[in-house]
């Protein structure tokens, strides 16, 4: 079977199990969406969903999260990893989000990215899943399946995004990257019982 047919399959099968995807962090805009792809780094997304409620509603904005000492922004996320280098970057990122763009989450790559904390994975969660625009972020369940499902030989997250971006249409990328996420964590976990991975056993059975 060829890489490209092996790629309509799972495109095809992601579909039927997932025709919506909801984005799994909680989140009320391009800001707290942003924070929270931010701390998500290392730490589950219910992790993080349990802990941004209480942090949201002493800072939901960039002008509130700015003026808390990185001390405090430590308090309310200190039950996830990282805290204290996660606390610093939430502080700067927020006083440079109100220096250099008025409190509004700027709509680029390149100037997401030049905020603390923020790489490129996490720039590209934020483009598509808060303005729409198509972005692949490749996180390591993603790394995984692309590997599993032969559609990357890439070594790391960087090579399997642009093989990814290749193989797949642009407007399927922003839906895709959600449904792989999800396919393997309900059917095909790191760690674990792989015996409800279809889709695998499809694809070289």
């Amino acid at each position: 079977m060829l890489k490209k047919q092996r790629a309509e399959i799972v495109m095809t099968e992601l579909e039927k199990l997932y025709p919506t995807v909801p984005i799994p962090l909680d989140h009320k805009d391009p800001f707290t969406l942003l924070v929270a792809v931010a701390l998500s780094a290392q730490t589950t997304d219910k992790k993080v969903n349990q802990i941004t409620p209480k942090l949201f509603e002493v800072a939901g904005d960039p002008f509130k999260m700015k003026e808390l000492e990185a001390d405090e922004i430590k308090y309310l996320i200190k039950e996830i990893g990282l805290a204290n280098t996660k606390a610093k970057n939430l502080k700067r990122m927020s006083e440079l989000l109100v220096e250099r763009h008025d409190g509004i989450v700027p709509q680029t790559f390149q100037e997401l990215e030049a905020l603390p904390g923020v790489g490129h994975k996490t720039a590209s969660v934020v483009m598509s899943q808060a303005f729409g625009v198509p972005a692949f972020p490749v996180d390591t369940h993603i790394h995984r399946l692309m590997s599993q499902w032969k559609l990357t030989s890439g070594k790391n997250v960087v090579e399997t995004e642009k093989d990814a971006k290749k193989l797949f249409p642009r407007n399927t990328w922003n839906k895709l990257h959600l449904q792989i996420i999800f396919y393997g964590r309900e059917y095909s976990p790191a760690r674990g019982n792989k015996e409800n991975d279809y889709i695998t056993k499809m694809l070289f059975e």
